[in-house]
């Protein structure tokens, strides 16, 4: 239910249910914080690949996976509605951010403006990799405003709204390839729950967006310092080193020990010695001993894990 418990945010949840809310929160993020009209202007739409990139790294990545594994409880056929539901004002937003982006780019120094997309791709790929990161990197939106108030050529400004139909399409594009790529995950999720390790994919899909945003760098293209299709080849690297069908497996074995044997060798027929007796509570005492520091180790483990991981993990 909602925390506020206003009259409208009853309707909405009632009307989408919360792990549509949810995962419309997540991949509307970037039309909301300013990430997707930065990544139009800086032309990372110009390519098939910056498309495909675009859509899977921006709208699909580890914060998709990571709702849609995790939240959605339901069955395929219920993840599947709520990803289309999600995809409607997700379309609507790419397009209409698209249709503002070529008089936006008019009003700007492009090469400046370029770095300044690069290190806000960067910086969420950094916040991405790392919980503690993300407490000292500043919001996406800090910076691409401090990015249009340091590359703003009012000079070349034209505020008339001159859509692209191009311009739209290709953001349609990866709006849509972001929605098939949540489509398929929530397909799938009954499956993709037992053999993903989510930490390896948000690791590796931080690194591939980190690659996105460095090849938004003015010449990093032109010197060859990272190909058009290196973010995908590290997301498809990523997607194989996260599948993981074993990782269960035994977490649960219980391997007979030393001291289970030593009972069993000093026991005799039915009848129980002293020696069997001191055995038996020395190794009580010593299980209660490894118990109690079995629990203070997972206790220790948990907390770091929990203090790295971001917070829809």
């Amino acid at each position: 239910m909602s925390v506020s418990r206003h009259p409208i945010a009853l309707r909405i949840e009632a009307l989408v249910g919360r792990r549509a809310a949810l995962l419309a929160t997540v991949m509307c993020l970037p039309l909301v914080d300013g990430i997707f009209p930065a990544l139009i202007v800086a032309g990372a739409l110009d390519t098939v690949a910056g498309i495909v990139q675009v859509g899977l790294l921006i709208f699909g990545g580890s914060a998709t996976v990571a709702v849609i594994l995790a939240d959605f409880d339901g069955s395929a056929r219920e993840g599947a509605k709520t990803v289309a539901l999600v995809a409607v004002p997700l379309l609507a937003l790419a397009a209409i951010e698209a249709a503002f982006a070529p008089a936006i780019a008019g009003a700007l120094d492009m090469i400046v403006f370029h770095r300044f997309a690069a290190l806000v791709v960067i910086a969420v790929a950094a916040s991405t990799a790392s919980a503690r990161i993300a407490e000292y990197v500043p919001r996406p939106a800090i910076v691409i405003v401090l990015g249009l108030v340091a590359s703003v050529d009012p000079s070349n400004a034209n505020l008339a709204a001159t859509a692209e139909p191009a311009l739209v399409v290709r953001a349609m594009a990866a709006a849509l390839v972001g929605v098939g790529f949540a489509f398929l995950l929530a397909v799938t999720s009954p499956t993709l729950r037992r053999v993903v390790d989510l930490d390896r994919f948000r690791f590796g899909s931080a690194v591939a967006l980190g690659l996105l945003g460095v090849g938004l760098l003015p010449g990093a293209q032109e010197i060859g310092f990272i190909s058009d299709l290196a973010p995908l080849v590290v997301l498809a690297l990523s997607a194989l080193f996260a599948f993981d069908p074993d990782g269960d497996l035994g977490r649960w074995t219980r391997i007979p020990d030393e001291r289970s044997r030593v009972r069993d060798t000093v026991i005799g027929d039915g009848g129980e010695s002293e020696l069997s007796v001191d055995a038996e509570q020395s190794a009580n005492a010593a299980s209660t001993d490894d118990a109690a520091s079995t629990d203070r180790r997972a206790g220790i483990r948990e907390e770091e894990s929990t203090s790295e991981r971001p917070p829809w993990l």
